[in-house]
């Protein structure tokens, strides 16, 4: 029997003080335990999505440092969510937890500001970039009117490949925004050739496009207006399923002079660099929080990194830093394999206000630390063909997937949830209940709380409708349950703009380029831009 959590004491926290603590120069692990639906459409400024249905999976590394200064909060009123997760995370270790009295309501009710979207600082550091560098940038009728005339120039998509995938700008190819300080050489080798960044919206063109221009390349270079976004809306047609991206070998003799322009650039942005045995002393230090960060391909990465490191790619570690790093204020160390796209990123995270560098060795540091991971519960994990026996045996079958895969296609008779709200389903305790679950470790930490509902009997599966089909199992569709308003989980106002919706397009980007308004002036004076 799973038992339930221990209850221990967390602190409440009011807005005005939970606002000075957001820039009293500690570190505060600000998080939002609400599901990625609800945080998108409103949240504060400095909050990294941890929503409680993955609390306990991705804590650690996005939060590593039990005695972090942390404060969870929900919606306030009846919300009971951020009391849960003080609770998972006193259980976790972490000793200096606090929940926003009131939730987001009373913070907003207090005069703050919440912001809908997501990456929110990082958007907006984007949005401040071009203003402070005046990025060059080229709307899409002009692009597209040059691609016609055969004008020499080349378009690098700075997303990662799923995403250029999706959706491209006819003849671009993939190379996101960190590799481009090692490979857009190899892609544009004449210098007079201009080069076009692009992303879905603003802030990888913006971006990517002033890393070349920092870098110094002789070539013109200008950011694609509101990327994929702006083409669509003006009626120009996106390939789907493009495959051409930056070729995986850099010849070796280009390397040195590569590394020693991003030096340069590193130097000029006052990038420190710390070499292993610094940066083990850092990493077992309790006082004070570091991460780890390999900025390297997907690639490079599945074969071998350092203990502790997780994958931050170098152009979504900018775009997305809050996905990666929840504790402002903590350090950030950024390595690489050759000492080209580290530096880089760092001069962009410092420029952002953190306290970055990089590791001199690179990959070949000398490490031997990795922060300790919170164990799953045990949990029993049932095959296909034993999902189909217990189905006929009229087990409860609950669906905790993606609420969008669950209307893509189910277990017919399943009924959907998530993990916060399963004590709404009424189940019957003399039953036994299977949860459907994309991972097992979100299955265990789920059954945990059904099991302080006084559900003991209860198991997993993993399955994918295809392998549920394989063993006769019967599915259904329901593209309208559950309803749009139970979908916690999925934030329409972003995935809408992809799905031929102009209006969502519209409403996207200038939801983009008005954050610069609505932050205040202690949230812009973090950003560190260079004086002239």
């Amino acid at each position: 029997m799973m038992q339930p959590y221990n209850d221990p004491t967390f602190a409440d926290v009011d807005s005005h003080t939970l606002k000075q603590w957001l820039h009293d120069g500690r570190e505060i692990a600000l998080l939002d335990v609400r599901e990625h639906g609800q945080y998108g459409e409103s949240h504060l400024f400095y909050a990294a999505p941890v929503p409680y249905s993955r609390l306990e999976v991705d804590i650690v590394r996005l939060a590593p440092r039990r005695g972090v200064r942390v404060v969870v909060y929900d919606e306030g009123g009846e919300d009971d969510t951020a009391a849960r997760a003080a609770r998972a995370l006193g259980v976790l270790g972490y000793t200096d937890v606090h929940r926003l009295a009131g939730g987001i309501a009373q913070w907003q009710r207090d005069g703050y500001a919440a912001f809908a979207g997501v990456n929110v600082p990082s958007k907006t550091f984007g949005e401040l970039a071009e203003e402070v560098f005046h990025t060059p940038r080229i709307g899409a009728r002009e692009l597209a009117e040059r691609q016609r005339r055969g004008d020499d120039l080349i378009v690098l998509d700075g997303r990662p490949f799923a995403e250029y995938q999706k959706m491209s700008i006819p003849g671009g190819i993939c190379c996101p925004n960190g590799e481009l300080a090692l490979r857009a050489h190899t892609l544009a080798a004449r210098p007079d050739t201009t080069i076009v960044v692009n992303c879905a919206g603003r802030t990888r063109s913006i971006i990517g496009a002033q890393t070349l221009i920092n870098l110094g390349v002789p070539n013109p270079v200008y950011a694609l207006e509101n990327g994929t976004q702006g083409w669509y809306l003006e009626d120009l047609q996106l390939e789907h399923g493009a495959r051409r991206r930056y070729p995986d070998d850099v010849t070796p003799e280009d390397v040195p002079a590569l590394a020693q322009r991003s030096a340069q650039l590193a130097q000029r942005h006052g990038v420190p660099s710390a070499n292993a045995g610094q940066v083990q002393d850092w990493l077992r230090d309790p006082q004070r929080t570091t991460f780890l960060c390999d900025v390297r391909s997907a690639e490079e990465f599945a074969k071998g990194s350092l203990p502790g490191a997780q994958h931050a790619p170098g152009g979504q570690l900018i775009q997305a830093t809050d996905q990666y790093i929840a504790v402002r204020g903590a350090r950030i160390v950024v390595f690489d394999g050759e000492g080209v796209r580290a530096p880089v990123v760092a001069s962009w995270l410092r420029q952002m206000g953190w306290d970055a560098c990089t590791l001199e060795e690179g990959t070949g540091a000398v490490l031997a630390h990795a922060p300790a991971l919170p164990e799953a519960p045990a949990l029993a994990l049932l095959s296909d063909a034993a999902l189909a026996d217990v189905l006929k045996q009229g087990a409860q079958i609950v669906d905790i997937r993606p609420s969008m895969r669950y209307r893509a296609s189910h277990v017919a008779g399943a009924r959907w949830s998530i993990r916060p709200r399963l004590h709404r389903l009424a189940l019957d305790p003399a039953r036994p209940v299977v949860l459907l679950a994309e991972d097992a470790a979100l299955a265990a930490w789920a059954a945990r709380d059904l099991a302080a509902l006084g559900i003991d009997d209860v198991k997993a599966n993993t399955g994918t409708p295809n392998s549920w089909s394989a063993q006769g199992i019967s599915l259904e569709t329901t593209p309208a349950d559950p309803p749009d308003s139970d979908c916690i989980d999925y934030l329409f106002f972003v995935h809408d703009r992809h799905d031929g919706n102009k209006a969502a397009a519209r409403q996207y980007l200038a939801w983009e380029t008005n954050l610069v308004k609505q932050i205040d002036d202690r949230e812009r004076a973090a950003y560190r831009f260079p004086a002239s």
